[in-house]
């Protein structure tokens, strides 16, 4: 088919002209198209897209710093105002006028200085480095149970002492009743006459210490406290380290447990090391020293290992007991060297720590405690009811106490009135504890271990001076609070010997009585 015209060549346009590149802005924010001065919002461009409306000036910046922060960052600014604003309430809410606080406690004796503390470690710039923070035999032959507690006591009117303001469930216990804060220490301070102030002076006594406890764990008997031994010579690291952790364990505390936890740890990882290859503790020091050493740290490690059955201890309290054992002088009791000699002093020490170790199931030969039996009565005076300190000496209160408590060990009855005349001596209106005179922190020691065994009306009359003397005559603030001054309100026959922490020590364990040890002769209140 023939084409009806010629053929059209397609046009095309000319291609545009192209426009050279604008250079890199310097900036790294991107450039925003400029918007013409007087446009309204939402116009179009010439090749029809919408232009959105940009911020001008610093609402520029706000944008831009809003769009790329991330999500966090505001987050952690909004919580921030919250709790600034939580924090305007509660201050806002604080009330006008200052809060008075009060505190009333029921004391069962007259209220002494010694509770009129500033704070419970004494001064607010003493430092600490506390954590923040016997039951016995029956007369020979010996009983093979020490440790075994009695049955429930019968409560009698008696029981309740008028002293007492903690109730006393019936009890049977042995080293359990330590334990601070147990229902079975409460019922035994019940039962035996201690009460919130006694109690209070006990943690004052073990606060003070802590704060003076050596960074090697150690304690001395010349500081760093006032009133110390007067010479250096007379100190004795060792025996002062045991009394210490003997008034710790007193109260409960061991090494795996209680407030004062690090610092019996850190004594007994020194006092271990002091003990020799032969068993004894005693490494250093005047030769009279020797056997009060060996006998303070036997009862110590005895004691431990009988609370917490921790065998880490039973090795070193088998051998110190063997070296008691071995070195008993043919008279029956010990004194300076080993094998040599007896006196009463020194053999009473021996014998608790025999006692100690039987009740924490250690091996304790009969043989060493009948010897022991015949050397008291080789010294006994008047029939077994008084004693001297050596053969043919003049009878001692201390002595007395001493060797009394040694034959309530060694199965005295409760009866017998050997033991009865010698109790009725102790404690007699002119032989029970005064600070204004004739003071003898060692004849109250063991007087009162004495009178508590026995109970009843010798209990009750010692116990009644005891609990409020001692607490009354405690420092009540400075330096030295919670110890006792040995030279004040007069000296004691120990100042210069023991000084203030052997004072403070023996006086803390026998606010540490009610429970420390129970008595040997089961319903001790009773008629």
């Amino acid at each position: 088919m023939a084409s009806s015209g010629p053929r059209k060549e397609q046009q095309t346009p000319p291609p545009k002209a192209m426009q050279p590149e604008s250079p890199p802005a310097r900036s790294a924010l991107p450039i925003q198209p400029q918007r013409p001065v007087g446009a309204a919002a939402g116009a179009a461009t010439p090749n029809g897209e919408a232009v959105r409306e940009e911020p001008a000036g610093g609402d520029l910046v706000t944008t831009l710093v809003i769009e790329k922060s991330p999500p966090w960052l505001f987050s952690m600014a909004f919580h921030m105002l919250m709790m600034i604003f939580m924090g305007l309430i509660v201050y806002v809410n604080i009330p006008s006028k200052p809060i008075h606080l009060e505190a009333e406690a029921i004391y069962a004796e007259k209220l002494g200085d010694q509770l009129l503390f500033d704070t419970p470690l004494g001064e607010p710039d003493v430092k600490t480095t506390a954590e923040h923070a016997l039951i016995t035999p029956e007369n020979l032959p010996i009983v093979d149970s020490p440790l075994a507690a009695p049955g429930n006591m019968e409560m009698f009117p008696e029981g309740q002492m008028t002293s007492s303001d903690v109730q006393a469930p019936q009890i049977g216990l042995a080293l359990s009743g330590r334990e601070a804060g147990s229902a079975r220490r409460k019922g035994l301070i019940g039962l035996y006459g201690g009460n919130r102030v006694t109690e209070a002076a006990v943690n004052k006594g073990l606060a003070w210490l802590a704060r003076n406890q050596r960074r090697n764990g150690s304690w001395s008997l010349s500081g760093p406290y006032s009133n110390g031994v007067p010479h250096k010579g007379l100190d004795n690291e060792a025996a002062a380290t045991a009394m210490a952790l003997l008034a710790f364990q007193g109260a409960g505390h061991t090494h795996l447990g209680g407030k004062f936890k690090r610092n019996v740890t850190s004594g007994w990882r020194w006092l271990l090391k002091q003990q020799d290859s032969s068993g004894s503790f005693f490494k250093f020091g005047l030769n009279s020293h020797r056997f009060y050493t060996h006998a303070l740290c036997t009862i110590a490690v005895c004691e431990l290992y009988g609370m917490t059955k921790d065998e880490k201890y039973k090795y070193p309290a088998q051998r110190a007991i063997d070296y008691c054992i071995q070195t008993q002088s043919p008279q029956g009791g010990w004194r300076y060297s080993p094998n040599v000699d007896s006196d009463v002093s020194v053999t009473g020490w021996v014998v608790m720590a025999l006692q100690s170790a039987r009740m924490a199931g250690l091996e304790v030969p009969k043989e060493t405690l009948y010897n022991v039996e015949r050397y008291l009565d080789s010294v006994a005076r008047r029939d077994g009811a008084r004693y001297p300190y050596q053969r043919n000496g003049d009878v001692r209160l201390a002595m007395t106490a001493e060797a009394l408590l040694m034959r309530q060990y060694l199965g005295w009855k409760r009866d017998d009135p050997r033991l009865v005349a010698g109790v009725k001596w102790i404690t007699s209106p002119d032989n029970l504890i005064n600070f204004e005179h004739d003071r003898n922190v060692y004849y109250w020691y063991y007087a009162t271990q004495v009178a508590h065994h026995m109970g009843g009306d010798y209990w009750k009359r010692w116990n009644k001076v005891m609990s409020r003397v001692l607490p009354e005559q405690q420092v009540p603030r400075g330096r030295e609070s919670g110890s006792w001054d040995p030279n004040r309100p007069t000296a004691d026959q120990w100042s210069s010997n023991g000084g203030r922490l052997f004072v403070t020590c023996l006086s803390i364990c026998m606010l540490e009585v009610y429970y420390r040890h129970l008595p040997i002769y089961s319903n001790v209140f009773a008629r």
